[in-house]
This record gives C-alpha cells, sequence and structure tokens, in this order.
C-alpha cells in the first residue's frame, strides 16, 4: 500500500472525514475523535455524525452517514459494537473508501465477516480494536492522545505503548509523520502500514510495535525494501521469553522461539531488533541525526570527550561493553587536541578536558571539532557538564547558546555523528542542539545503546534461494524415512540396513562392518532413552547391545549403521521449524546431545544459499572450531554449508513436516556426514 495506490489518498489524506460516535463530552473517544478531526478542516470537509445530535466547536452533528452533502472518503467507527456493521454498510452505500473502526469486535468471525464486507467492496479496513490514524503532515488526527510531529513513522498494535513513544520523542525534540494504530489487523496490517512508510517522503525512521504478524514472509520483505528505501526500520515485539524445552519435540523445537524467529528475519532483512520504548527512542534520534553505520568497513569507532576523568571512563565502558571501539588517537589528532588544552589534561581518548572548559565554554567546540575532523572516529560523544552552566549563571546562557551552534556547525562539517550526555535538562543550549540535530541524552548508557543500534542497522543478507514443489509426501518423521528423504537431497549418511531382530541385527553387522552403531527407531532423545550403543566390534557385543537396548526402549525397529569417525570432526546440529508466521526457518548450532546445553545456535529463514549457510556458521559463537582451532585443519566449508542447505530445502519443499533435524551433523576436513535425523509430522 504505497503513497500512489488508490488508497493512500483515502487512508492517510482523504477529501472529506467523517467520524461516527461523535461527542461533545471530553470522557468519551468520539469527542476527541471528532476534535482531531475539526483541526484538519482547513484541509478537508469534516463531518461529525451522532444519531442523538448536538454540536462540537460550532459543527452540528449529522444523524447519518446518508444525508452528507459530499461521499465520506474515510469514515472513523467508534459506536458500540453492534452498531459498527450497519454503520460500515451505510458508509459503504454513501461512498465511503476507508474504514477506522476504534471499537473492540464481537469476535473473531464477525471481525472476519467485517473485513470481507469492507475489502468485496473495493475499500479498505483499519482495525477493529485500533487507537486511530494520524499523519502530521496531511494534518490527519483520527484518534486520542497527543502525537508530536517530527519524522518517525509509527505502526503499533499497542495504543499506549505509541503514546509513550510520542512522548519521549517529544522530549527529545522529535515527533511522528504518521501514526497507524494496527489493532485486530483484519485487513491493514502491519506490511500494508510498512511499505505506506517507505513511499512517504517525510517519514525517515520507521519504528513498529508487532505482536502478529500474519503473512510473515511479506513483513519481511517490506522491512528488505525500507532498507533499500534508506529507511532504517526498528522493531518491538514480545516473546524473549525461552521456548519450553519440554515441550519441544526435538532439539530444534527447544531451540528456537518465535522471539528468535523474529529477531533472525530481522537481521536478514537489514531491521533492528530493539528492546523497549526507551530504547527506541534513543536509537531513532541518534538515526534522525544522521549517523550511519560503516557498512563492514570494521568496528563502528567512537570518542569520547568529558569534563570528568570519571564520567569519561564510564563513558568509554560503555560503549566498549556494547561491542563499540574506542580507540587510541593518532599523533596528529593528539598534538591538535594538546594544543586546546592545559599540560594537565588527557588528550588519548577518552579526552578529559580537566577544568578547561569551566575556563572557557569554548574549549567544548574546539576539541570536539579536532576529534570530529581527526579521522579516528565515526562519532563523538561529548559527556558531562555542559549545557548546564546558564542553569547555575543565567549571564553564561548567551556563549553556552552560541558554543552549542558551533558543535553543531563541527558535527555538520565533519559529515560525522556528536551526541552529547549531560546532567542538565531543558536547558536553552540543549535546546539549540536539539533544533540542530544533535542527539542529546541523560544518560551515557542511552548513548552508547542508540549508537550500538546504529552499527548493528547492516544490510540484508538476501535469501535468494528458491523451491519447487516436491514429487511425493513423506509419511512419517522417522529415521529411516527421513534419512531417505535427506539423502536425496545430496545429504550423506554412513552405511545402514534395519532390523527387528537380533539375528538380523548379525545379519547386517556382517554387511555394515564392524566396528558400528546399533539404534532403536522411534525415539526423539534416543541417547537419553538408552537407544543408542556405539563402537560395538562384534557379533556377541552387538547381540548384548540389542538385548539391553530392547529392554530399556522397548523398540521393535533398529538401525544397523557403520561408525564414522573422522579425525578433526565437530558435531553440528541443522534444524528446520514451521513458524506459523514465517514459515520454515532453518537453525545450525553446535550440536550433539549438548545441543540445548550450548545453545551455541544461529537462524535463518528457509531455504538459502550456500553462501548465507556459510555465514551463518561464521555467526556461531564457537565458529573457530570450524576454522582451525589452535592447528587443527578446518572443516570443509562448503560441504558444511551444502548440508545445511540440503535440510533448509528438504523441509522447505516437504511441508508435511513441522520440523526436520539431522543432530548430529559431523562436519570434518574431508566433508560432511549426518548420523542422525528425524521429523515431526505436522
Amino acid at each position: 500500500m504505497t503513497d500512489d495506490s488508490p488508497l493512500s489518498g483515502p487512508l492517510f489524506d482523504p477529501r472529506a472525514v467523517a467520524v461516527v460516535g461523535a461527542s461533545d463530552n471530553p470522557a468519551k473517544w468520539g469527542y476527541w475523535l471528532a476534535k482531531g478531526a475539526l483541526s484538519g478542516r482547513d484541509r478537508r470537509a469534516v463531518h461529525l455524525v451522532n444519531r442523538r445530535g448536538g454540536r462540537l466547536d460550532g459543527v452540528p452533528f449529522r444523524p447519518d452517514l446518508a444525508g452528507l452533502p459530499e461521499v465520506p472518503e474515510h469514515v472513523v467507527v467508534a459506536v458500540p459494537a453492534p452498531f459498527v456493521r450497519p454503520v460500515v454498510a451505510e458508509g459503504l452505500a454513501a461512498g465511503a473508501r476507508c474504514f477506522t473502526v476504534i471499537t473492540s469486535g464481537s469476535g473473531t468471525a464477525d471481525e472476519h465477516a467485517l473485513a470481507e464486507l469492507v475489502t468485496a467492496s473495493g475499500a479498505r479496513l483499519l482495525g477493529p480494536n485500533c487507537m486511530g490514524i494520524v499523519d502530521t503532515t496531511t494534518r490527519l488526527r483520527l484518534s486520542w492522545g497527543e502525537f508530536p510531529e517530527g519524522a518517525v513513522g509509527l505502526v503499533s498494535q499497542s495504543g499506549n505503548l505509541a503514546l509513550e513513544i510520542g512522548r519521549l520523542l517529544a522530549r527529545a525534540g522529535q515527533g511522528f509523520s504518521r501514526f497507524v494504530s494496527l489493532g485486530n489487523q483484519r485487513d491493514i496490517d502491519a506490511a500494508d502500514a510498512l511499505e505506506s512508510l517507505i513511499a512517504h517522503g517525510p517519514t525517515r525512521v520507521i519504528a513498529a510495535y508487532v505482536e502478529d504478524f500474519r503473512d510473515g514472509r511479506r513483513l519481511a520483505r517490506a522491512l528488505a525494501a525500507a532498507h533499500a528505501a534508506g529507511k532504517p526500520v526498528l522493531l518491538l515485539t514480545v516473546g524473549r521469553s525461552p521456548a519450553s524445552a519440554g515441550a519441544a519435540a526435538s532439539h530444534t523445537g527447544a531451540l528456537v522461539s518465535p522471539y528468535a524467529t523474529v529477531a533472525a528475519v530481522c537481521r536478514e532483512a537489514g531491521a533492528l531488533l530493539l528492546e523497549s520504548a526507551g530504547e527506541l527512542v534513543d536509537t531513532a534520534v541518534c538515526l534522525l541525526s544522521g549517523v550511519t553505520a560503516r557498512g563492514g568497513a570494521g568496528p563502528f569507532r567512537v570518542a569520547v570527550v568529558g569534563d570528568s576523568g570519571g564520567q569519561g571512563a564510564l563513558a568509554a565502558d560503555a560503549f566498549t561493553v556494547r561491542g563499540l571501539d574506542v580507540p587510541e588517537l593518532s599523533e596528529r589528532t593528539r598534538r591538535e587536541v594538546t594544543a586546546v588544552l592545559s599540560p594537565g589534561a588527557g588528550c588519548r581518548n577518552p579526552v578529559d578536558l580537566a577544568g578547561a572548559g569551566e575556563a572557557d565554554l569554548g574549549t567544548y567546540a574546539r576539541v570536539a571539532r579536532a576529534l570530529l575532523l581527526g579521522g579516528d572516529a565515526d562519532a563523538v560523544v561529548l559527556t558531562g557538564y555542559f549545557g548546564d552552566y546558564a542553569s547555575a549563571d543565567p549571564a553564561q546562557t548567551a556563549r553556552e547558546c552560541e558554543v552549542a551552534g558551533e558543535l553543531a556547525d563541527a558535527a555538520r562539517e565533519s559529515g560525522r555523528a556528536l551526541l552529547v550526555h549531560t546532567m542538565a535538562r531543558d536547558t536553552p543550549a540543549l535546546a539549540v542542539l536539539r533544533r540542530r540535530g544533535v542527539p542529546v541524552y541523560e544518560r551515557v548508557e542511552q548513548a552508547a545503546t542508540a549508537l550500538s543500534g546504529v552499527a548493528r542497522v547492516t544490510a540484508p543478507c538476501g535469501n535468494p534461494a528458491t523451491t519447487r514443489e516436491a514429487p511425493y509426501r513423506v509419511p512419517d518423521g522417522t529415521y529411516e524415512t527421513v534419512r531417505e528423504l535427506l539423502s536425496s537431497y545430496g545429504l550423506a549418511f554412513p552405511a545402514a540396513r534395519f532390523v527387528t531382530t537380533a539375528d538380523e541385527a548379525v545379519e547386517a553387522g556382517h554387511l555394515v562392518g564392524y566396528p558400528l552403531v546399533l539404534k532403536a527407531m522411534g525415539l526423539a532423545h534416543k541417547t537419553e532413552a538408552g537407544g543408542v550403543a556405539l563402537g560395538l566390534g562384534d557379533a556377541d557385543a552387538l547381540r548384548a547391545a540389542f538385548r539391553r537396548m530392547r529392554a530399556a526402549t522397548g523398540a521393535e525397529r533398529y538401525a544397523v549403521e557403520a561408525m564414522a569417525t573422522p579425525p578433526y570432526a565437530h558435531e553440528l546440529i541443522v534444524g528446520v521449524r514451521r513458524d506459523p508466521a514465517f514459515g520454515p526457518v532453518v537453525l545450525v548450532g553446535l550440536g550433539g546431545v549438548t545441543a540445548e546445553l550450548l545453545a551455541d545456535t544461529a537462524l535463518a529463514l528457509a531455504p538459502l544459499s550456500e553462501a548465507r549457510a556459510c555465514a551463518l556458521l561464521s555467526e556461531l559463537r564457537h565458529a573457530p572450531l570450524l576454522s582451525g582451532w589452535r592447528g587443527a585443519p578446518p572443516v570443509h566449508p562448503e560441504a558444511a554449508a551444502a548440508a545445511v542447505c540440503a535440510v533448509a530445502r528438504a523441509a522447505a519443499e516437504h511441508p508435511e513436516l513441522a520440523e526436520l533435524e539431522v543432530n548430529p551433523l559431523l562436519v570434518h576436513p574431508g566433508g560432511a556426514i549426518a548420523l542422525d535425523a528425524h521429523g515431526v509430522m505436522a
């Protein structure tokens, strides 16, 4: 739903709007919706509808939509639930093209029926159960609450969260370009709203709070499109609590939570997943100042300058622990800083003004300029007291504001970011900084979190792999079936025979060759259940293991499999889980029986290219083990990536499988071989 779509006008800039359920009582929603609509009546016709009559700000309430003098392109519905459908039907008959339904729905079936009624007529529905819509650039205010003007476009399933974000933005000197309250998303959803913001020129940063992702793949494409358009997306969601391992049918099920899936989607699409409204606003303000990541050209570098040694040191720690670099300054930059400061000042990084700022406020600007133009840092952070001098001595107001302007000039001239952390609050100098686009933070950890967020806004990974329709469906998720499936996708397994009796096992052992492995079939976690016996060297050992295993597991079918013991091998887990919103999601990680204990994993949407699979393996904390640790030869990277791709493609092309897992996948310098696998039927 881009700005040039037929509905962009009716939704965000209608020629005429009607508020049904308008009220003159400030205690009612209809009052605030009507007041907001009337604030834009110099741009559009506004009609207020209430069958009981009345008026607001001199505008009379009309009894219904049918009698309006013109077509209300956009109708806001704030009436009790039983009256919503009749009002919408009346609006459709009057020619309305868009409906914003504030009222909570009367049930899922009724809400779907309402959406079908609207969309069948070629119109669109926002909500129900939403807080409304605001476009500050077209003076459209169809919501309760205050929405300061600015450059942040917000899409949210929570109304109160939107109000919190708005207040935080206002304190930082920023605000909204657009706000879309999604409600129950029976028609217009998060992807629609995001797409509209991509095409919206005044929106420079997109923020979103989404709980229900609906068509997750489409939303992921919208996130990537926003990044490609130069509009970073800052996303909030819920679900960071870990999935219950006890309820999972596989290691993959325990390790792939919905939140982890969203995090993977954000990484692939170039969006930034954040944890709170405050973190979102801090990062948005930083991005709006023009701060950009280095695009893979090394770590993001920060120079710190403070009028207190303690504050400077703590700031340096705050940036470092968040993955940013606080590098040594070059000899040239140190000389320039030394020329400005007194001999007792610290001229490394962080730079300690040692009272020079108090002696001459202009020192702040001169040192910041030297650091900004020195080329040693991508951002300079001023931490401490600046902005508060006029509070103690009003006579310094003009000079402090002048220096604030000089700081902003230096940032603009250098093309690098300047952030200010100060103990002051809402002083004239800080107003100058904010007006000039310099982010101001009350706590240094806010600045550190914002910069680390910007540094993590990277280009989308891309996912060019495609799928084909599978020629058949697997009947079950047993090892025997899954092994055959994955073998058809090129994944290697040890030689094996499947048996039901001890005599058959011994006969199979002669064919497979000793030493070998005996596995009980039909168990999700064989090792814990006593369903695996390794290194069986002869027929007697095989018979004894068979008797013990049958007594322990009661299994009816067994695999007699060759032992695979290549040198310098490492165990991985490769699993795919079908997410309700995002479809198949592939997981790779350190595998074997410690997979859940280590929880060293990386996720991506499936299927994926071999290049993406290689990148996924490199994201693991233990990736150095695979690339050759302490003189050991590296594993075969192409073989490992091809194995990951095989599992991902098999799962993507077989929707009858809810989960598919290979654990362990043995990767070694000579290739990769799967030692166990199973699936969970959808």
